[in-house]
């Protein structure tokens, strides 16, 4: 069914349009992410990373694309802008001006929007000028200094900003979710790489042959785990009252209330990663021994970091749901519209079940993102395997796939069913 629909997918220059745009932003991006910082020793950055790409510089190269490792103009990638909009939303909660921005429509989500590049930008300069002082402690700078410091911040601040318009224009011009697009276009492009590099770790004996394919064994199953529980739902049963408007009759009809198990989709683990990357930066030019040794502590494989992980997953599934889905808001939109729930009162009652069914399917779905993010990765830390083929990655490149797909299908859908109701209103007229 998909394969002869997507058949027809370039057949609709509206679409086509869309897709070409996409693939076109996302050329650009990846060509940046071979455009070097300047005064960078790219010899002592292969070092580096050959000595402790495993760990949270794994991480980094990894939603960055591989510009970490070379310290391209898009370096800092997408995550400052992540990392501000998390800050927004939380600010949302508790600042009543930014909450009643958030209810005000278009207007007040551009308002909120331009605080969150405002918020990209700074996060970006703190996180530029942490790398700079870094590097120039390991010796990875060609002529050290301020000079370096301030032209390293103003290049990777202005690459940031650079991939947050791309994804931007993706977002209204493309199709998919432009930031969560270029983080997937980041990860696919790496994986050729990974694939050379197992077998390099297979030839040399560092890799057992039973180590792959375990390997691949997991991969595919952790593969078919993502496909089944992004496309599970639990229906609740909702029951239209008939209704008398002049000679006709409306409602009468059963239908359901789709509820995701994953509600969140990709957000939380994206959003805790994000939070785990900033104390590494921040260590770099904070001299604090406790911080520089809880940064230390906190590396991918870490007991510490897996627990903190798994925490930041949970609050982001929580959080997340409880933005995006309103269980007041459904319940007396059903209410207006004579919708009831068999066996529930309308109104509050109902909102109250809805979030109580939500509140169960998020603890399934948040422990299902845990799992399916950490387990792999702890198990690929054992094989010594590069950790972008963690869960984490699986889970990024399987969901923005699906959430993709399904707008493609959406707007073919659309297309035919316009397409439809032109072809019955000719009919219509001709038959006069």
């Amino acid at each position: 069914m998909i394969g002869g629909g997507f058949q027809n997918v370039f057949k609709i220059p509206e679409l086509k349009k869309k897709i070409v745009y996409t693939f076109a932003l996302l050329a650009v991006y990846r060509i940046g992410v071979h455009v070097p910082t300047p005064g960078i020793d790219a010899a002592a950055m292969q070092e580096i990373f050959a000595a402790h790409g495993g760990g949270i510089l794994g991480m980094f190269n990894m939603f960055s694309g591989g510009a970490l490792e070379r310290l391209s103009v898009f370096a800092l990638g997408i995550m400052p802008y992540i990392s501000a909009s998390i800050i927004l939303q939380l600010m949302t909660v508790v600042i009543p001006h930014l909450e009643r921005l958030s209810k005000e429509g278009e207007q007040g989500r551009k308002k909120i929007t331009q605080y969150t590049r405002y918020g990209t930008v700074i996060l970006s300069i703190i996180q530029g000028f942490g790398i700079s002082v870094g590097l120039e402690k390991m010796g990875a700078v060609i002529d050290p200094g301020w000079s370096f410091r301030l032209m390293t911040v103003i290049t990777l601040t202005a690459g940031t900003a650079f991939i947050m318009w791309l994804g931007e224009q993706i977002t209204e011009r493309g199709i998919g979710n432009g930031i969560s697009l270029i983080i997937f276009a980041g990860i696919v492009a790496r994986l050729p790489n990974a694939v050379v590099n197992t077998f390099r770790l297979m030839s040399t004996g560092e890799m057992p042959i039973f180590g792959v394919v375990i390997l691949l064994i997991l991969m595919v199953l952790v593969v078919a785990i993502i496909v089944f529980v992004e496309q599970g739902q639990r229906r609740i049963p909702v029951q239209y009252a008939k209704r008398v408007v002049g000679r006709k009759m409306y409602g009468g009809q059963s239908t359901h209330l789709p509820l995701k198990i994953n509600t969140a989709g990709v957000i939380p683990p994206i959003f805790a990663s994000s939070i785990m990357m900033f104390p590494a930066t921040a260590a770099n030019f904070i001299d604090i021994p406790v911080i520089r040794d809880f940064a230390s502590s906190i590396t991918p494989g870490n007991l510490v970091y897996e627990t903190m992980y798994v925490a930041f997953i949970f609050f982001f599934c929580f959080f997340y749901t409880a933005v995006t889905f309103k269980p007041d808001d459904v319940a007396e939109n059903m209410k207006k519209f004579g919708g009831y729930i068999p066996g529930i009162r309308p109104g509050k009652r109902t909102a109250d079940y809805i979030d109580k069914i939500l509140t169960r399917i998020t603890v399934g779905g948040a422990i299902y993102v845990s799992a399916v993010c950490v387990l792999p990765s702890l198990l690929i830390t054992k094989f010594n395997v590069p950790f972008y083929f963690g869960g984490t990655a699986l889970l990024i490149v399987v969901g923005v796939s699906i959430d993709t797909v399904a707008q493609m299908e959406s707007h073919m859908l659309n297309r035919n069913y316009e397409g439809f109701l032109k072809k019955g209103g000719i009919k219509s007229r001709g038959g006069r």
